[in-house]
């Protein structure tokens, strides 16, 4: 019975394509991991990356509370968002390739923070970021399918994987900040592969809902 609520084999496996992708293109939450790392330790910056993935799963229940009313009443409207969020993936990868990332850590000087700071700061860099909000909202509804009586189940279920998935990604680069930061500062030609492999996979989950309702 449980099988019902969750994605197909190949969703999980695209969906987990997306996130890795995700997780190695720097950007605010990353700034603020690594640069925390390097500026007080590692611990205030897993604390800051607790926070953010914390802040995840705040957005991930948001999205499935709402989206399910969504499904519910109006299916062809959650279509509707389905196909704009394809515009706003398409657009993401175009940011990417024309701006490219921004990875800056900064050593601070200066008192730390406790634990407890760090990890509030991390929730309100992710919560507060307008960005991050539409990306739930538009990313999370393209792995299902619109008026799928399971899909507040499988929304669920991504957005746990998305958290479980970043952690294990992310954790190794903020232990070794160090030698993360450096790479990229170092080697602009290895942010500019990352930002090519977002754009293509975001462009090619795009292209395949846009091209599922042509039909």
């Amino acid at each position: 019975m449980m099988s019902v609520f969750l994605p197909s084999l190949a969703t999980i496996l695209q969906f987990s394509v997306a996130i890795f992708i995700i997780a190695i293109t720097p950007g605010p939450d990353m700034t603020l991991f690594v640069g925390r790392a390097l500026s007080e330790g590692r611990a205030a910056g897993l604390a800051c990356m607790f926070g953010a993935l914390t802040g995840c799963l705040i957005h991930t229940s948001l999205v499935v509370f709402g989206l399910s009313a969504l499904i519910v009443a109006s299916p062809a409207s959650f279509l509707a968002l389905k196909i704009v969020g394809a515009g706003y993936l398409v657009w993401l990868a175009w940011q990417a390739l024309r701006h490219g990332s921004a990875f800056a850590p900064e050593k601070r000087q200066g008192r730390g923070h406790t634990l407890l700071q760090n990890y509030l700061t991390g929730i309100g860099i992710n919560l507060l970021n307008p960005k991050i909000i539409l990306f739930f909202m538009t990313f999370l509804p393209q792995f299902v399918t619109a008026g799928d009586p399971y899909a507040p189940g499988k929304l669920a279920f991504l957005g746990a994987l998305f958290v479980v998935l970043s952690t294990f990604i992310t954790t190794p680069m903020v232990l070794a900040a160090d030698k993360f930061a450096g790479v990229l500062r170092a080697s602009p030609k290895v942010t500019r592969i990352v930002d090519y492999l977002f754009a293509g996979v975001f462009s090619a989950f795009a292209l395949k809902i846009l091209t599922a309702q042509a039909r």
